[in-house]
């Protein structure tokens, strides 16, 4: 199939056949239909609307690009009465047919000079041309001037002369690990609660330019729209990081080279906002400093409830205040933040226990998702399982919902880029992945589809090499059946499985292509993608490539394992009972590794009493040691 929206292929002007770019090269030089050689009679290669004809593997004649896009007033091909200038000698002899570039807007990341005229490529962005099949660079203007002598899609290898195990393409290395920081849409409701709004300008402690925005001051944040009708916003600022308002006569902050001086500021624990207002500036002052006077529960108890009030660990769902008489949250000890909100370390107030508290802003969701919202949170409370972390409570309001759960050490990543090589052992990968796979199956047979899954989501019970690792993280869970399918876009881009990008429908099969993924960046310490190619491309096609380095030290089971689960087609794809049943997790040094934990974490649920029989008569016969204790 010639795949793509425009310029799919080149099409033979004598004959009428089709062929995609890299398969030019080793057509035959006669054409069918008129009997001359390629090139002979070459035309310009400008796109135009294709002619239906079959595939063939023999062509010649001239051969001009096919285009699939809407016809427009292009100018017709034009006949060359003799060989054009630009297809040489030495190329003729050879039989080979001239192809034009595929070239599009193209951004560089890195310092790149034209191939034609050796000068650099100028910009922040969209700086030049880059040929979709061979990667030619070169700016705009030398376009025209280009040869058309495009190689096709390249054959890479790894630079030593060997093509890569993976056979994809690869023009770059790899995309290194990274945090992969969820993106929070700039968009929200208007509160009803609007306490004051209008236009403000203002400058910072550290960026004296002036902004001039549509502020609204709600119960609280205030917020920076873009305008009067917006829902976009600049910025939002907590009024819990607003530490002190300082009026005149008070201002810390020197007056701005653009103004005379300012009315007031807002500060708060890393930058001073410098307002300027006006004659409404003693108006602004006072209602931001009544908005920061904190409410008596008298006189609010029940008014911030959602519906009724909930029994969670028989503590009762009132507002905010009941929250903190039970907890102490450390609004300076940010632990993470996602799209949905941001969680904070805490304390149990009468235990002292530890404790991380997510605060989900509700305001965030259309208001006919907010229901739902509020029944997946309700049934993630009835998980109890050793991989997925323990939801100690949940308090909600007319805005937050606050998750209370267990504070753990760390997450998977953090252990990943950590490690000496910036990847984990196989060793240690087979022990997180097998904790991994048991808490998806517990999900899934509960008929949860987690949809997030990646290593900032896995975390770590303690610093040791062999740790306990728990799921957490389900704003993105759905309740997905047995033979059901979603269609809402879900998770994070570089873990999405194709099914999600293509938006054809998925099911709890997802979860495991991110297994895939993670398993991946697990062992290479880099994602499966390329950094020159589009990464939904390369995700929708399965071009995942292997480099030499790090795979050639890599067993080939673990590759057999990762190209199982990285399938676009779901009924391909491994389900958790396949995963686990692979020759790469059926490893006698695996057992035996979940057994000492196991019986350090005096639960079993990571192996099965029956296997201890198998893997006592497996090391007799290679002559291995066999822990007694572990039987």
């Amino acid at each position: 199939m010639l795949w793509g929206l425009v310029r799919q292929g080149l099409k033979c002007e004598a004959c009428g056949l089709d062929f995609h770019k890299r398969c030019v090269l080793k057509l035959s030089k006669d054409c069918n239909r008129e009997r001359r050689r390629c090139g002979s009679s070459l035309s310009l290669f400008q796109p135009r609307r294709p002619r239906t004809s079959s595939l063939s593997t023999q062509a010649g004649g001239s051969l001009e690009e096919i285009s699939m896009s809407k016809p427009e007033s292009r100018t017709r091909p034009i006949s060359w009465v003799e060989r054009p200038l630009w297809l040489g000698r030495g190329q003729a002899e050879q039989g080979r047919v001239p192809v034009p570039h595929t070239f599009h807007i193209h951004t560089y990341t890195k310092t790149t000079t034209c191939q034609l005229c050796h000068r650099m490529l100028k910009g922040l962005f969209r700086q030049g041309l880059q040929c979709s099949d061979c990667k030619f660079n070169c700016h705009r203007q030398c376009e025209p001037q280009v040869p058309s002598d495009c190689p096709g899609e390249r054959r890479t290898t790894n630079g030593e002369g060997e093509t890569l195990k993976g056979g994809g393409p690869c023009f770059g290395s790899n995309i290194p690990l990274m945090r992969v920081v969820q993106s929070v849409r700039h968009v929200k409701r208007r509160d009803s609660g609007v306490l004051r709004e209008g236009w403000l300008l203002h400058y910072t402690s550290t960026d004296t330019m002036r902004k001039r925005h549509y502020w609204i001051l709600d119960t609280k944040n205030i917020t920076l729209y873009q305008n009067e009708n917006s829902t976009k916003y600049y910025k939002e600022l907590p009024l819990s990081e607003v530490l002190q308002v300082q009026g005149e006569g008070h201002l810390s902050v020197p007056p701005s080279s653009c103004d005379s001086g300012h009315s007031f500021e807002l500060v708060t624990g890393t930058v001073v906002y410098c307002v300027l207002a006006g004659k409404a500036s003693p108006a602004w002052e006072a209602v931001i400093r009544q908005a920061l006077m904190p409410v008596h529960k008298s006189g609010h108890r029940g008014q911030d409830c959602m519906g009724e009030c909930k029994t969670v660990n028989n503590n009762v769902c009132l507002s905010f205040q009941d929250i903190s008489a039970y907890y102490q949250i450390f609004t300076d000890d940010m632990l993470g933040s996602g799209q949905f909100g941001i969680v904070y370390g805490g304390a149990h107030r009468q235990s002292g226990r530890t404790v991380a508290v997510k605060v989900i802003d509700k305001t965030r969701f259309p208001t006919n998702q907010e229901s739902q919202l509020r029944n997946e949170v309700a049934i993630l409370q009835n998980l109890a399982h050793p991989g997925v972390v323990h939801l100690e409570g949940m308090f909600e309001t007319s805005e937050h919902v606050f998750v209370v759960m267990e504070k753990l050490h760390g997450d998977m990543l953090e252990m990943i880029m950590s490690n000496e090589n910036g990847r984990l052992p196989e060793r240690n990968t087979r022990f997180l992945v097998t904790q991994i796979l048991e808490a998806l199956r517990y999900l899934h047979f509960k008929h949860i589809a987690h949809c997030d899954l990646k290593p900032e989501n896995v975390l770590l019970a303690c610093a040791d090499p062999f740790p306990q690792v728990k799921l957490c993280d389900f704003g993105f869970s759905r309740i997905i059946g047995e033979k059901s399918f979603r269609r809402s876009v879900v998770g994070t881009p570089a873990y999405l499985a194709p099914e999600v990008i293509s938006s054809l429908g998925y099911n709890r099969s997802l979860d495991m292509w991110a297994v895939g993924v993670v398993l991946y960046v697990s062992l290479s310490g880099t994602f499966p993608f390329n950094e020159y190619e589009d990464i939904g491309q390369q995700i929708t096609n399965a071009s995942f490539m292997f480099p030499r380095q790090p795979w050639a030290n890599i067993s080939l089971e673990a590759v057999s394992l990762i190209t199982n689960l990285l399938q676009v087609s779901v009924k391909r794809r491994f389900t958790v009972g396949k995963a686990l049943g692979h020759s790469w997790l059926q490893d006698f040094q695996l057992w035996c590794d979940l057994r000492e934990f196991e019986r350090r974490m005096g639960l079993r649920y990571l192996t099965h009493q029956d296997d201890g029989v198998r893997w006592q008569k497996h090391a007799q016969e290679k002559g291995l040691d066999f822990p007694s204790q572990l039987a």
